[in-house]
C-alpha cells in the first residue's frame, strides 16, 4: 500500500512537471514504477501515462510546434525503434539503466558548463533516433531531446511544443511494437486507468504552473531533473 501511494504521488508530481515543461513524466517516474511494478509492466504503464499527457496537451499548443524540426525527429526515431525493442526483450535492464544514466550524467555536466550544441538537420535525426531507441527501450525519450534541445537554446515555449508532438508519435509506435513483439497485461491498462484522475489533475496544474516558469529557471529546473535522474538511475541500478 505504500509504495502504491508513493507512485500515486510520483505520477500527480511527474504530470505536473510534463505539461509545465514539456518533458519530465518519464524520467521522474519510471525510476519509481519500477519498485512498484515489474520493469516490463512499468515501462508500459509510463508509455501509456505519457501518452494521454501529450494527446491531451498538443491539441492546446500546436501552434508553437517547430514543424520541419519534428518531421526530422520523426524521420530520425524510425531505426531507432526496433533497437529499442530489441533492448526491452533482450538486454539486461540493469546494464542499460547504468549506461544510460552515466550518459545523463556526464551530458548534465558539460550543458552546466555552458556547453553548446548547434542545430543541425543530421543531429536532428541523432536524437529523433535516440528517443526512439531509448522510448521502446524503456520508455524515456526525454533525455536526449532535452539534452540536445537545452544545448542550443530552444526556448521553453517551443521545447514544450515540439518534444510533446513528437511524444505523441513515438510513444503510439512504442505502445504497438511492445504489444506486439512483447505482449501487455490486465495490470498495466488497470494501473494506468486508475492514474487517469491524477494525470488529468496534474496537466491543469502543470499547464497554471507554465505561465510563470521563465527561461532561467526552466533551465535550473532542467538541470535538477537531469541530476536526479542521472544519479538516482546510477546509484539504484549499482547498488
Amino acid at each position: 500500500m505504500e509504495a502504491w501511494i508513493a507512485s500515486s504521488i510520483i505520477v500527480f508530481l511527474a504530470s505536473i512537471l510534463q505539461a509545465s515543461t514539456g518533458f519530465g513524466f518519464s524520467i521522474m517516474a519510471t525510476p519509481f514504477l519500477l519498485l512498484v511494478y515489474e520493469a516490463h509492466d512499468a515501462i508500459q504503464i509510463n508509455i501509456i501515462l505519457s501518452l494521454l499527457i501529450s494527446s491531451v496537451m498538443i491539441t492546446k499548443i500546436w501552434q508553437e510546434v517547430d514543424k520541419v524540426r519534428l518531421i526530422r525527429l520523426i524521420k530520425g526515431s524510425i531505426p531507432g525503434i526496433p533497437l529499442g525493442i530489441a533492448a526491452f526483450m533482450y538486454m539486461d535492464v540493469q546494464m542499460l539503466k547504468i549506461v544510460i544514466s552515466a550518459v545523463i550524467l556526464v551530458l548534465t555536466i558539460l550543458l552546466m558548463l555552458q556547453f553548446r550544441l548547434k542545430q543541425t538537420k543530421g543531429k536532428d535525426f541523432v536524437a529523433g533516433g535516440s528517443a526512439g531507441m531509448l522510448t521502446t527501450s524503456i520508455g524515456m525519450p526525454g533525455p536526449p531531446l532535452l539534452l540536445y534541445f537545452t544545448g542550443d537554446g530552444t526556448k521553453k515555449a517551443a521545447l514544450r511544443s515540439t518534444t510533446l508532438a513528437f511524444y505523441v508519435f513515438i510513444y503510439t509506435a512504442s505502445l504497438l511494437m511492445q504489444i506486439v513483439s512483447y505482449g501487455t497485461s490486465k495490470e498495466v491498462w488497470l494501473s494506468s486507468m486508475v492514474s487517469v484522475p491524477l494525470v488529468l489533475a496534474g496537466i491543469f496544474l502543470g499547464q497554471m504552473a507554465f505561465k510563470w516558469i521563465n527561461q532561467k529557471l526552466f533551465r535550473i529546473i532542467t538541470f535538477i531533473i537531469l541530476l536526479f535522474t542521472g544519479s538516482y538511475g546510477l546509484i539504484t541500478s549499482i547498488f
